[in-house]
């Protein structure tokens, strides 16, 4: 027998403690939903609604990881809980959701996955008291995942199948389709890879296929609705952590950080910008142009990463990145130097092959700032960037300029002084810089013969 997934997170003495905010009309079902989640030691419940405003006023007040809502509430009893939580996410896009429904219509469950992607779960109203399904169900949205009813899951798999048809890993397969798991976490489970998961996927769908009658028809085409959502969601979440700097999505995900909120924090900015780029530009043509370009963002990325920085973006030939962001880091000037010598070493190993390729090289001039920005997350639901702001980030920029000729790394004084091993640097004065009304003591890294730095 296939390993079995794990329903429910280990609950830890040091674990977080996950805040809910519940809305329903009806004070008895909030009370006895409060009374229930009030045993859990790992969840507390911050606020209560009993109608639209009163939920998107509360978690704004709130901040809550979580939303227990009905789906029907004032003033029109319609969805107004879906679209208040809807609304409650874009505000902030790390809140779980779970949905309290009257309605045992599989097809309710799957429009809502459908839509609403990860972090969303389906209970059905009259059997939250049994069991833990509505404690198991907060801590899954919590972390990003998803959950639906027992009771939908049969109605969603029964019908699919018939008595006998499928093996023992088929069944467990069917029904792990039919809770709405990631393909990821089926693979897992099964010890192989996702593409292989998915094939088995595939299989099973084929095989529930064959001979298949009217009505068993419209069951596989709303199990292949919910699969389609799930994937759909992984997707969505492999996209997001790649449009985001590394480690974010997971941090949104796990502090449910809401647009616009600011974080401060001292950090270490780096900034690099291939010399001569535009002179390269007239000469290149501009197919072998991108490959070169994309050869060297790759080996940026490389060296930055290789000290756990993370990569802000990249502007035509220019990179910015930042260490100590968006987590802290003790030695964050440190690990800023470390990639700005791997990232000139990089660049030099590439520069030869060029050569022998007949391509021009790419000279780097690196500045290096470290200060207090403020770091958010911008934008909207449709389209968020990680962004900091201060003068520190400013001012990695204009050192950057002043690192000349090719090759040249530059640090700010408090740079210099934060770095906790000696450093050969060469003085470089005060200088006046672009935005600054007053100047800036800068600091060039020697460098010895063969391209090597005496850091």
């Amino acid at each position: 027998m296939p390993p079995a997934l794990c329903d429910d997170p280990a609950i830890h003495s040091n674990q977080r403690v996950i805040t809910v905010f519940l809305a329903d009309d009806s004070l008895l079902v909030r009370e006895g939903v409060r009374a229930l989640l009030a045993m859990q030691p790992d969840l507390e419940v911050v606020g209560v609604a009993e109608d639209f405003e009163g939920l998107v006023a509360g978690a704004a007040e709130t901040n809550p990881n979580v939303v227990v809502t009905d789906i029907r509430m004032p003033p029109n009893f319609q969805n107004e809980g879906i679209e208040a939580a809807k609304l409650v996410r874009m505000r902030n896009p790390g809140t779980g959701v779970v949905v309290l429904s009257q309605y045992d219509e599989p097809e309710y469950a799957i429009a809502l996955l459908a839509d609403g992607a990860a972090g969303y779960a389906y209970l059905l109203k009259d059997r939250v008291g049994d069991g833990d399904q509505l404690v198991r169900a907060v801590r899954e949205v919590a972390t990003g995942g998803s959950m639906l009813d027992p009771a939908i899951v049969a109605a969603i798999v029964d019908p699919a199948r018939k008595e006998g048809e499928l093996d023992e890993r088929e069944e467990q397969l069917l029904q792990w389709i039919g809770e709405g798991r990631p393909v990821k976490a089926i693979a897992t489970a099964l010890n192989i890879t996702a593409e292989a998961g998915n094939d088995l996927i595939e299989e099973l769908f084929l095989k529930l296929a064959k001979e298949a009658s009217a009505g068993r028809e419209s069951a596989l085409r709303r199990l292949r609705l919910l699969q389609k959502a799930i994937v759909d969601r992984e997707e969505q979440g492999e996209t997001l952590r790649r449009m985001l700097p590394g480690g974010l999505a997971e941090k949104l995900r796990d502090e449910g950080r809401a647009i616009g909120e600011t974080e401060r924090l001292t950090v270490t900015v780096l900034m690099s910008d291939v010399r001569g780029y535009s002179g390269i530009a007239e000469r290149v043509q501009p197919t072998p142009l991108a490959g070169m370009l994309n050869t060297h963002r790759a080996e940026m990325n490389a060296a930055i990463l290789a000290e756990l920085g993370t990569v802000m973006q990249y502007v035509g030939d220019a990179v910015m990145a930042v260490f100590g962001a968006p987590f802290p880091q003790a030695d964050h000037a440190d690990r800023a130097l470390a990639a700005a010598i791997g990232m000139h070493e990089r660049q030099r190993v590439v520069n030869e092959r060029w050569c022998a390729e007949g391509l021009p090289e790419f000279g780097l001039g690196i500045g290096l700032s470290t200060g207090e920005v403020a770091a958010a997350l911008l934008g909207s639901d449709a389209r968020m960037e990680y962004t900091l702001v201060g003068d520190t980030v400013n001012l990695a920029q204009r050192l950057q300029d002043l690192a000349r000729p090719a090759g040249t790394t530059v640090l700010s004084g408090p740079t210099a002084e934060a770095i906790g091993r000696p450093l050969d640097l060469e003085p470089m004065g005060e200088h006046m810089v672009k935005g600054r009304e007053t100047p800036v003591d800068a600091f060039r890294l020697r460098v010895r013969q063969g391209g090597q730095s005496d850091a």
